[in-house]
């Protein structure tokens, strides 16, 4: 039986490592791109770690910067990959706002990068594009696989760029090119600044009496929130396919930050309009109100659906920051009261 190989870009991010795990147990070779740092940033894949001198190793690091056209192109045709999976990116919106430059280099223009590079060196690899549910932006819910792109912001440009690009690939020079449309999925490996973990974080923080308040920006935005090692089991769908298509995934259902807010802060107890605090500084100059996906095509051609929605996420994202303290909520509840705050 032939092993399959894969190169996962953004390896050391939060899909990439559930990807990573999720092929690993699939059987394959997994190769990832890291940026060369004077400190390790690899703890989400640190547990799937092999040393490569091992005979059994099925994972392999390689620095790389998605800036450097030649160094992708080189690692491509020494690797010879199956399947690329490209994740990385500049992926913080309202980051992408005071640093839009950066942002369309990372995340535009890497798309070009990677898809030139399978072209010209004749790779017969299938490749999938990270799009993002911030591409649909301003254009009103529900959003599927053929509603109009109005991104609100210099990361959801960036991605409808890489979006088209990845379309015309496909088409123009017959590559097997994917985009999956991703709306917002979290876990315990999301960043400490986006804001489902910052508020998982402060919640169980608060709890411990390690902090008093939590600030954030607008409450009132909306998301269709799912789990992320549920969304990368549909990637790896996307490109087993006959054929190249895209497809939107998504729970198909509508919460408020207020609302993810009031779900982490009451599994443990805590009525959040007591410690949260409004701060302009965390607002975007233009707002993204409700996005929710109509994964109706992934059910139908991909029997991909979710199971995980955002009250539950909210728990075991708020159990996991409590993990990490040491405790859990029925312990923090017996300890809490008799803590300072």
């Amino acid at each position: 039986m032939t092993v399959k190989t894969a190169l996962i870009t953004g390896i050391t991010g939060q899909d990439g490592s559930y990807l990573a795990e999720l092929l690993l147990e699939k059987g394959y070779v997994v190769h990832g791109i890291v940026r060369r740092a004077s400190t390790f940033n690899t703890q989400r894949i640190d547990h799937l770690y092999q040393d490569p001198h091992d005979p059994q190793a099925r994972l392999f690091l390689h620095y790389g910067d998605l800036t450097d056209g030649t160094r992708i192109a080189g690692l491509l045709e020494q690797l010879k990959p199956d399947e690329v999976y490209h994740l990385a990116a500049q992926s913080h919106v309202r980051v992408s706002f005071d640093e839009p430059e950066f942002t369309g280099n990372t995340t535009g223009l890497s798309t070009t990068r990677l898809l030139e590079a399978i072209r010209t060196t004749g790779l017969p690899c299938r490749f999938y594009q990270a799009s993002s549910s911030e591409m649909f932006g301003a254009t009103p819910p529900p959003q599927n696989e053929v509603t109009p792109f109005h991104p609100r912001s210099p990361y959801g440009v960036a991605k409808v760029y890489a979006y088209w690009l990845t379309r015309n690939y496909r088409e123009a020079y017959g590559i097997h090119a994917v985009n999956g449309i991703l709306f917002n999925h979290e876990s315990p490996r999301r960043g400490p600044t986006f804001v489902t973990r910052k508020i998982a974080m402060a919640a169980a923080r608060i709890k411990a009496g390690l902090q008093n308040e939590l600030y954030m920006g607008n409450m009132d935005a909306r998301r269709d929130w799912g789990y992320a090692p549920e969304y990368v089991e549909a990637m790896w769908r996307m490109l087993q396919q006959d054929q190249p298509d895209d497809y939107v995934v998504a729970t198909g259902t509508s919460y408020s930050v207020r609302d993810f807010a009031e779900h982490c802060f009451a599994h443990v107890g805590l009525d959040w309009r007591d410690h949260v605090r409004f701060d302009e500084r965390y607002l975007r100059p233009s707002e993204v109100d409700d996005l929710v996906g109509d994964a109706s095509k992934a059910e139908r051609v991909l029997g991909w659906r979710p199971t995980v929605l955002a009250p539950e996420l909210a728990r075991l994202m708020v159990d996991a920051e409590l993990a990490g303290l040491g405790g859990t909520v029925a312990g923090w509840a017996a300890k809490v009261p008799a803590m300072a705050t």
